[in-house]
């Protein structure tokens, strides 16, 4: 089998610039990956990428290899598996601010319809680790609000946000779950976002969240924690949110700090 050498592609901020190793020699599976980002730029969004027997042949290359290379591109979002019917070019990702905007105006902000379904809405006991982010006592109580986050219809999210009840009384009586929560807080109860801590990993999701968000629990997912204060430094909501790392990714400015 040929060893590839993809030089239309080598450029010092490409993908194939950044995938060789010291060596200088390109692994099979990742030339023909390089390849494939150029056939997915050319079919566009929804169009159907050739059969593995096609590319096996297009490339010269085993299955194996095919397989690697394809499998690579669905992890990134690049390609999406439909069962029964093949692999498709996938939508670009979504894009999330990092600010205090809810998940509705990131998305309304790209022409993008946001929604919810609702999970859990409960009351509950806040335990050590809660009550120490909300600057409560273990045993008071807390909010419990878990809703799958929608993009057009498509499940991309689980979010699980835990409100101070002492600052919320009637949220369980007059909120609307399918709503957005931080629209809610603004406009009908006059809440003021001042400050929040974000932090943001990658994670696995478990069983649980993999079925509830319809992705496979193979696949990379990304993990934001957020605590939220208004003007009086008070800290009153711990939000958990879960996110395809397929289909969305974080946008931030950075500015100099004097």
């Amino acid at each position: 089998m040929p060893t590839y050498s993809p030089l239309s592609r080598l450029s010092a901020d490409g993908p194939v610039r950044d995938g060789i190793p010291d060596h200088g020699r390109v692994p099979r599976y990742y030339a023909v990956k390089v390849e494939l980002l150029a056939v997915i730029a050319e079919l566009g969004e929804g169009s159907a990428l050739p059969t593995e027997r096609e590319l096996c042949e297009r490339f010269e290359v085993s299955r194996a290899t095919v397989r690697q290379a394809v499998g690579e591109l669905v992890l990134e979002g690049r390609l999406s598996r439909r069962q029964g019917s093949g692999t498709y070019v996938a939508p670009p990702k979504l894009v999330q601010p990092l600010a205090l905007v809810s998940y509705t105006e990131g998305l309304r902000r790209q022409g993008i319809r946001p929604g919810r379904t609702l999970i859990t809405f409960e009351r509950r006991a806040a335990g050590t680790g809660l009550a120490a982010d909300l600057g409560i006592e273990p045993a008071a109580e807390v909010l419990h609000l878990e809703r799958v986050l929608l993009a057009d219809d498509e499940r991309v999210g689980l979010e699980s946000t835990f409100l101070r009840a002492d600052k919320f009384p009637t949220l369980p009586e007059d909120f609307d779950p399918e709503q957005s929560l931080y629209a809610y807080l603004r406009d009908e109860l006059g809440v003021v976002f001042d400050g929040a801590e974000e932090r943001v990993e990658t994670v696995l999701a478990t069983p649980r969240e993999a079925l509830l968000i319809g992705t496979n629990p193979a696949l990379p997912m990304l993990l934001m924690h957020r605590v939220s204060w208004g003007p009086d430094g008070e800290p009153f909501e711990r939000v958990r949110s879960l996110y395809r790392g397929d289909r969305l990714s974080f946008v931030t400015r950075l500015s100099r700090v004097e």
